[in-house]
């Protein structure tokens, strides 16, 4: 058995990449007249409407905040149930909850990873109000199936695409193509503000509630008002919240979202890196990938064939721990976290989800990585499956 450690120094599973030009749009915003909600923050906005092909962006102090913000926009309310994918951070259904809503789950295809039409069709009854489709890892769920039965229940789409900026559906960005589209900038994500989100839209009536709900359901432009006493007058006409993304955290997203190209294209070139050296391994299996869309690859996962491996997965990820590669899981089904089954929801109901759960492991990917750390996670793998194989 092979003992010497692979790396001296830890390398984690995701990390930010800023550069002098990102600092010095901070600088820039701490020396000017504004720090919160101001000019970086519509700047930002019209940047990512831009480049994913919207007509609107709503920029939010996080990736959560928007996706509630959506929520609302949607009309959720008590008794409202939404449908998405278990394999998700558990903001893609809380913010159903903070509605009042019922989040519902519809189970993954085994292959894509991403939640599978078939069964969110089986879900639709007479209390669905939208769906929740996550783009996971980076991969384009298959929008058009979604998008069809959203035409033919009346539904509202809310794409949950924090893996997906610069990720395209049949050529198009995701982005431009559903009622609404959330984008997370959390340090691990395609590009960062420090932390926030934007909801993207082409709905200019959800783009005027956006912009109230975020700033406590206030307003203050004239022909909304519904008394006007005067310059100083502004009205709040529905519980909003205070979910403002500063300028501060705007100006660095600006920069940063210059360099999105750049950023995608390094995390394709580790990933075929990846898929070449992993591909024979046959304790292994890569990501699959269909062929309408273009990842923007947020996560690089393996899925491990553990019939042929001596050890269970948490072994096999500790082992990799060991070799200062920091390895992650992406994710625990939400429906099997503490507060969800208090809720009621049981193991069972999504058997693709839970069965990929025990059998996943996130390798690091992110674009400040070198090619040389690249090497050392395909040598670590390697390394540990030859340990562990039977």
């Amino acid at each position: 058995m092979d003992t010497k450690t692979i790396r001296d120094s830890y390398l984690p599973y995701g990390r930010q990449w800023i550069d002098e030009d990102d600092i010095q749009s901070v600088v820039n915003v701490l020396k000017g007249d504004y720090l919160t909600t101001g000019p970086a923050v519509v700047e930002f906005e019209q940047a990512v409407a831009s480049y994913v092909g919207a007509q609107y962006a709503v920029a939010f102090s996080n990736g959560t905040a928007a996706l509630h913000g959506a929520c609302f926009a949607a009309g959720i309310g008590e008794g409202d149930e939404v449908i998405t994918t278990p394999m998700t951070f558990a903001a893609s259904s809380n913010c159903v909850l903070y509605q009042g809503g019922k989040p519902v789950f519809a189970d993954i295809d085994p292959k894509t990873y991403n939640i599978d039409p078939k069964k969110v069709k089986e879900l639709i009854n007479e209390n669905t109000k939208a769906i929740i489709p996550v783009h996971f890892t980076g991969q384009p769920v298959a929008i058009d199936e979604i998008h069809q039965l959203a035409k033919n229940y009346n539904l509202v789409v809310i794409e949950d695409a924090a893996h997906a900026l610069g990720a395209t559906y049949k050529e198009k960005k995701i982005g431009s193509l559903s009622g609404m589209t959330m984008f997370s900038f959390h340090p691990v994500k395609h590009i960062t503000s420090g932390e926030g989100g934007v909801i993207t839209t082409n709905n200019e009536e959800f783009y005027q509630k956006l912009l109230q709900f975020r700033s406590h359901g206030i307003t203050r432009e004239s022909d909304k008002l519904i008394e006007n006493h005067g310059p100083w007058y502004y009205e709040m006409q529905f519980l909003g919240f205070n979910y403002r993304m500063t300028d501060i955290q705007a100006a660095l997203g600006t920069s940063q979202l210059k360099k999105i190209d750049k950023f995608v294209d390094l995390r394709k070139k580790y990933v075929s890196i990846y898929n070449k050296a992993f591909k024979e391994l046959k304790e292994v299996q890569i990501p699959y990938q269909e062929q309408y869309g273009s990842s923007s690859w947020h996560l690089y996962i393996i899925r491990l064939n553990l019939d042929k491996l001596l050890g269970d997965r948490k072994e096999i990820f500790e082992a990799l721990l060991n070799e200062n590669i920091g390895v992650n899981v992406h994710y625990i089904p939400v429906h099997l976290l503490p507060y969800y089954t208090q809720l009621g929801y049981q193991r069972g109901i999504c058997p693709n989800s839970e069965k990929l759960y025990e059998e996943i492991i996130t390798l690091p990917l992110f674009p400040a990585m070198t090619e040389e750390d690249v090497m050392d996670v395909i040598a670590a793998v390697n390394k540990v499956i030859n340990n562990y194989r039977k």
